[in-house]
């Protein structure tokens, strides 16, 4: 958003935006909500009209008390022309209030709409895009644009339109009462202002712009941090993270200041000339007063007028501002809602059918960076209701093939299979439905214990949710907790220690009860003695599931039906433990070395 752009790819892009926003003001299907947006603009016009007849009882009920001529409007007298004046007035704060009273679902029912587009969308998202969103800015750019998208829709329907159709009524009336010359001096009062309102914006609209980024850097670096506070702890970096989060609220600091002086200058050079024009046609009909020309009634009616239109005018400033501003906000999340996925169901995708639970690896190929291939050709079969394990050392590939079943990432040659149905031809809903999986680092949400085992069935009862934590071995010490299974484990888990968090994990995916399981190094987390009663907990669960087991520690997957040994992204040995023991290759090196380690 720092990139320098041209007024014309400005206007382009404000004309999208409001091309994306324009449907939620009219949605498809909804007749309600259209219904509600045809009588808001009815109570709008009610409310223009009134408000440009509300000065001629003014000025006619001056007229009838100081009785200088004139046929008082509907023939009533002063007094009654000062109630209806009154009544008018009330009349037109009421229509107001209709009208925004109506319009209020259908505004709130947009932003609802799409902020849940936006949230899905984000989800929708592939993995390569979230290894490398910020979190924090992302978390703006929503934010800001949601509340733009709320300021747009309602000016775009009340303001712009409205208003010069109250400008038009106006000059009417005053060239039909009274002549041209005041007509010439409120266009060219309007013309100016417009222009210069519309110059100063677009400035202001580049600070704007080097503003939000500062914003988005300061928001990042402090999420960033809080994240990692344990981290920062580590190192006694709290000073350093503290001057890392001035160092970005510094450069917000200058952009704001930049932001409120180009306000300050706006707002005065506004005022300068609407008030420039208001004394020309007050001493213009001040002068006709004097002459005979004009009634006291028409220089009242004319002030009342231009007190009536620099109010819009200013306003008009100000939602032209705030649009202008507003789309800059909008902008980011559009194009993040133009990001595409790179993972999608194909056109016709069915849902995966799960017959046997076979795996099949078949010359697949794949690599996050062109330059850099991670997998070369690899290719193995995971019979269903086996128990295959994949190790070597680190790099090796081992975590991607998990990623791959998942599909967070589609490879880049060969077909991956399961029950001969390729992963790419199959609804990404269904085929991660069919796998559980426990991953090396179990993140947590911010809720309870229930709620987390919880989340691996969405309709599970709290005996399942139980009996899945006994399978775990931790509802013994759940049900220790003073809150058992009430207690919150705070922002990702951090008030339950790695080992207690890995078997909540453990716990969900055991409560999921998917045809595939997939163990990504699920008992690095564990001391010795748990991780002996989790084996016994994961062999169990195994049974009659496929399970592909990603190890680093090869302790835990001696018991596995097959081994395939990893190296550089290829299948350098594959066997039994016992006969990849007696082959005295790869794997004998890397079980002897964490013989070695254990001893030690």
């Amino acid at each position: 958003m720092t990139d320098a752009s041209s007024p014309a790819q400005d206007r382009h892009a404000g004309f999208r935006v409001i091309r994306d926003v324009a449907p939620y003001l009219w949605p498809e299907g909804e007749p309600n909500i259209r219904i509600r947006v045809v009588l808001a603009l009815a109570a709008l016009t009610c409310t223009k009209l009134i408000a440009v007849v509300t000065p001629l009882f003014y000025k006619s009920a001056v007229d009838a008390l100081a009785e200088d001529g004139g046929v008082p409007i509907l023939a009533l007298g002063a007094v009654g022309l000062t109630v209806a004046y009154g009544v008018s007035r009330l009349m037109q704060v009421g229509f107001e209030q209709l009208r925004d009273l109506l319009f209020a679902r259908v505004s709130q029912q947009a932003l609802r709409r799409l902020a849940l587009r936006t949230f899905r969308h984000i989800h929708a998202l592939s993995m390569r895009y979230h290894v490398s969103r910020r979190t924090g800015a992302l978390s703006r750019v929503m934010d800001r644009g949601v509340k733009g998208v709320a300021f747009l829709l309602r000016f775009m329907l009340f303001s712009i339109g409205p208003l010069i159709l109250e400008l038009v009524l106006i000059c009417a009336i005053i060239v039909g009462v009274l002549d041209w010359r005041f007509l010439a001096v409120l266009v060219a009062t309007f013309a100016i202002y417009v222009w210069f309102t519309f110059a100063v914006t677009e400035w202001r609209v580049k600070i704007r712009k080097v503003m939000n980024d500062q914003d988005n850097e300061a928001s990042q670096r402090a999420i960033d941090s809080l994240l990692n506070f344990e981290t920062v702890r580590y190192f006694g970096a709290a000073q350093r993270e503290a001057l890392r989060y001035d160092q970005a609220m510094a450069g917000y600091e200058r952009a704001a200041l930049k932001t409120a002086y180009s306000l300050s200058a706006i707002n005065s050079g506004q005022a300068l000339i609407i008030n420039v024009g208001l004394i020309t046609v007050m001493v213009m009909a001040a002068q006709g007063v004097q002459a005979g020309t004009y009634t006291v009634g028409d220089f009242v009616m004319v002030n009342a007028y231009m007190m009536q239109i620099i109010g819009p005018l200013n306003f008009l400033g100000f939602v032209y501002r705030e649009i202008r501003q507003a789309l800059v906000d909008m902008g980011q999340m559009f194009d993040l809602l133009d990001e595409d996925s790179e993972v999608t169901d194909r056109p016709g995708a069915t849902p995966l059918a799960i017959t046997a639970g076979r795996i099949e690896f078949d010359d697949v190929r794949f690599h996050y960076d062109p330059d850099r291939e991670i997998l070369k050709g690899l290719g193995f079969t995971v019979e269903g209701g086996q128990t295959v394990a994949i190790v070597g050392a680190t790099g090796s590939g081992k975590s991607t093939l998990g990623r791959l079943l998942f599909r967070f990432y589609d490879v880049t040659g060969g077909a991956l299979r399961i029950d001969g149905q390729d992963v790419r031809d199959v609804t990404q809903d269904s085929l991660q439905a069919a796998i559980g999986v426990v991953p090396q680092d179990t993140v947590l949400f911010n809720d309870t214990i229930r709620y987390n085992i919880g989340y691996g069935r969405e309709d599970a009862s709290q005996a399942e949710i139980e009996d899945a934590a006994r399978a775990a071995q931790i509802h013994d010490f759940v049900q220790s907790l003073p809150q058992g299974y009430d207690t919150a484990v705070g922002e990702r888990g951090l008030k339950l220690s790695g080992g207690e968090k890995q078997r909540v994990g453990i716990a969900r995916a055991l409560l999921k009860n998917p045809p595939i399981l997939l163990l990504d190094e699920a008992t690095s987390a564990l001391d010795t003695d748990t991780e002996q009663e989790i084996k016994g907990a994961l062999r169990r669960a195994g049974e009659g599931r496929t399970v592909v087991v990603i190890a680093h520690r090869l302790s835990t997957i001696a018991e596995a039906d097959r081994i395939i040994v990893l190296e550089q992204g290829e299948i350098v040995e594959q066997g039994s433990h016992a006969e990849l023991l007696a082959h005295s290759g790869r794997y004998r090196q890397l079980w002897d070395r964490q013989q070695a380690e254990d001893a030690a």
